[in-house]
């Protein structure tokens, strides 16, 4: 790595009001990459919390819609993967040597999203 080169640590972390426990992360060599990798975790998590009603693994009349809560974790995650405003909020942060950071909760969890930058060895 030379001078001033810059990785990028990207994480996913969920809970409640007594835990905290690491979803995922990864490290990589630029904040696009980061940031691709935090939308599938977004995705990756509202599905699993919020699956649609059809989905293949789950046996017909398994799941069911229910009524839009007040705080929908999943629809936030979602909302945060398909925003390009929130995108481009995140890479001008990154971009500007800052960490970037989403959370979302519901009625009993949370869910956050983090990217900062990892400075590289400097060599001669």
């Amino acid at each position: 790595m030379t001078a001033g080169a810059v990785e990028y640590l990207a994480e996913t972390y969920g809970g409640d009001a007594r835990s905290s426990v690491f979803l995922g992360g990864i490290i990589t060599p630029t904040r696009r990459l980061a940031l691709r990798w935090l939308r599938g975790q977004a995705r990756r998590i509202a599905d699993a919390l919020d699956p649609y009603p059809y989905v293949r693994w789950a046996p017909p009349g398994a799941l069911r819609r229910v009524p839009a809560a007040d705080r929908d974790a999943p629809g936030a995650l979602r909302g945060w993967q398909a925003s390009t405003e929130c995108q481009d909020a995140a890479l001008h942060a990154l971009a500007a040597g800052g960490p970037y950071a989403f959370l979302t909760h519901d009625a009993t969890c949370w869910y956050r999203l983090t990217v900062h930058p990892l400075p590289g060895p400097v060599t001669p």
